[in-house]
């Protein structure tokens, strides 16, 4: 389990939830375009509750959500 600290540290941006969860995430470029996001979520004892990967193209349009905790979903295409 993360500390607050460590989350803060890993992931750039956060916002805090009702009940005193946050959500935090980061964005990656692609190797050739678009992003990645990868999103945290987590309890107010900062225990994670889900953990979920988007994918952008160029424009910043979701093209893939993928959900990886606390169910791997796979990647899921967005229409």
């Amino acid at each position: 389990m993360a500390t607050r600290r460590q989350n803060e540290r890993e992931y750039k941006y956060w916002e805090e939830l009702s009940g005193g969860g946050r959500r935090y995430w980061s964005d990656r470029r692609g190797f050739i375009s678009g992003f990645q996001r990868v999103i945290k979520i987590v309890d107010e004892n900062e225990v994670t509750i889900q953990v979920i990967q988007e994918i952008y193209d160029d424009v910043g349009e979701l093209i893939e959500h993928h959900q990886k905790y606390p169910h791997d979903t796979g990647h899921q295409t967005i229409l």
